[in-house]
């Protein structure tokens, strides 16, 4: 008996990594199938970046994906496996990442012979614009965004830097500004030129040196969302006609780190499945007492009718005092 508790532990490591193995496995074939099926419907080549907390290593420690060389590597390798004239779509979810990479990905699709397609289901910031510019069309979801292109020194937007160490007098400016500055207007310069090059041909020449500008310039928080109204005014070849195919894939790629969803909903009856027209599915969780976010909704009031009154101290804060 001893020893089996002594060998225990090990036993369930070994399952925790197999039971981690078999799902990631099973994973992968779903992707496969899933990607198989809508690359056949669409005859393109579909490349998915899509970076969310992920398990790293057998104890799965959570990290934040960006785009990383890695991606570049792998994204390569797909296009230069791709034929020719084959046209490409990429879905990009992503809060950006390295410029090298970015800038790598970006001018080989460029260089893709076939029409190219990016379609950004929810935000594609930063990098992830970048990448977004060289393709011949933009589509966004209803909601979805870009974002800016400024470059970030030292954790410092570069174009700050730089207005800082000119509205400075030089004595009173240190030297590490200074040579933050000077760092700094060289990124902006070159990220401008890289812009300007992934647009020829995409929009006028005039058309891509203006939002070139005005997306490396540092003119708004780098977090700044670029919406699809905002992207056609600033010149950008954009739509909102995203295919259901693609929004669906994105179900595939869900957060595994969260464990519980934050958001519940339950579906209207005339949204119910093909199998069962009338049936009411719920996704999420119920929040817990003291629960901070959570909404509720749209819902057939008929399937409440049984639910117990609310407690007085559970109402809403601007309707407490009141009588139902």
């Amino acid at each position: 008996m001893d020893g089996l508790w002594g060998v225990l532990p090990f036993l369930l490591i070994l399952f925790f990594i197999l039971a981690r193995q078999m799902a990631s496995q099973q994973r992968h074939t779903q992707l496969v199938n899933a990607f198989s099926k809508i690359q056949k419907k669409r005859k393109s080549r579909i490349i998915a970046v899509v970076h969310r907390q992920e398990p790293m290593g057998l104890l799965g420690i959570p990290m934040l994906r960006y785009i990383d060389l890695n991606d570049a590597e792998d994204v390569l390798e797909a296009i230069r496996n791709t034929p020719p004239n084959k046209p490409l779509e990429f879905i990009l979810h992503t809060p950006g990442g390295l410029v090298l990479p970015a800038l790598q990905i970006a001018r080989a699709i460029k260089a893709h012979r076939g029409r190219t397609t990016v379609f950004v289901p929810h935000y594609a910031m930063s990098g992830g614009t970048l990448i977004a510019l060289a393709a011949d069309e933009v589509v966004l979801s209803e909601h979805a965004v870009l974002g800016p292109i400024d470059p970030q020194i030292g954790g410092l937007p570069a174009a700050s830097v730089v207005r800082v160490a000119q509205e400075k007098p030089i004595q009173s400016t240190d030297d590490y500004t200074l040579v933050l500055a000077d760092v700094g207007a060289m990124a902006i310069t070159q990220l401008e030129k890289a812009a300007r090059e992934l647009l020829t041909g995409t929009v006028s020449e005039n058309a891509a040196i203006a939002i070139a500008e005005q997306l490396s310039s540092g003119r708004w928080t780098h977090d700044y969302p670029i919406v699809h109204s905002e992207a056609r005014e600033l010149g950008l070849n954009v739509s909102n006609d995203m295919p259901k195919e693609i929004m669906q894939l994105m179900a595939l790629f869900p957060d595994s780190i969260r464990r519980q969803t934050s958001v519940k909903y339950v579906e209207d009856e005339a949204h119910g499945t093909a199998a069962n027209p009338h049936r009411v599915t719920m996704t999420g969780y119920a929040p817990q007492e003291g629960a901070r976010s959570f909404s509720y909704g749209p819902w057939n009031p008929k399937d409440l009718k049984h639910a117990p009154a609310p407690r007085e101290d559970r109402k809403p804060f601007w309707r407490r005092g009141e009588r139902d």
